[in-house]
């Protein structure tokens, strides 16, 4: 029977919570020579048994060991990760689609909320747009067009419908007849 490399390096799990609760207490990058450190020592340098036993990724120990070997740090810019947003890709639309949404949208009637109430949907401001000179690839999908709206600060609601009308001999009636 195969033995483990926990029991043949004779670490018990107190001692695995303990060095998982430190390793936890040290900031990047310097975590990840120090799980690197711990591998190497009490692990036989194996980040797979290092994943198993403390559930740290095995990619970043193994980068934890690399930079332990060539000196060389790892900076990750997680910041510049993301895709940009498309008003800040295009700040121009963002002013033009401000200027199509001001004069149709009102306050709420109650003044609770700082949102403005607009019935135009984010569909027509996407043709509007088109039809003041935007091209087509650059003007954004509906749904992000209502992301957009949403951001700053306009909430979209739907259209309430007509009450149906009844016909009564021949007449048109309304469904709100007054009480008499």
């Amino acid at each position: 029977m195969k033995i483990s490399t926990l029991e043949k390096n004779g670490i018990k799990p107190e001692v695995i919570e303990v060095i998982s609760l430190l390793i936890d207490r040290i900031p990047w990058p310097s975590r990840r020579q120090a799980m690197a450190e711990v591998t190497m020592i009490l692990l036989d340098g194996k980040p797979r048994v290092a994943e198993d036993a403390f559930g740290w990724n095995r990619v970043t120990v193994g980068l934890g060991m690399d930079e332990l070997r060539t000196g060389i740090i790892c900076h990750n810019d997680l910041s510049q990760r993301r895709k940009p947003k498309t008003e800040e890709k295009y700040p121009k639309l963002l002013v033009d689609i401000q200027e199509l949404m001001e004069p149709e949208c009102h306050a709420d009637p109650h003044l609770r909320t700082t949102l403005a109430y607009t019935d135009k949907t984010a569909a027509s401001v996407c043709e509007a747009l088109v039809a003041k000179g935007w091209s087509r690839e650059i003007v954004p999908s509906v749904r992000t067009m209502s992301d957009i709206l949403m951001r700053l600060g306009y909430r979209l609601r739907s259209v309430a419908k007509t009450k149906v009308q009844k016909k009564q001999n021949g007449l048109t009636k309304s469904l709100k007849t007054s009480a008499q």
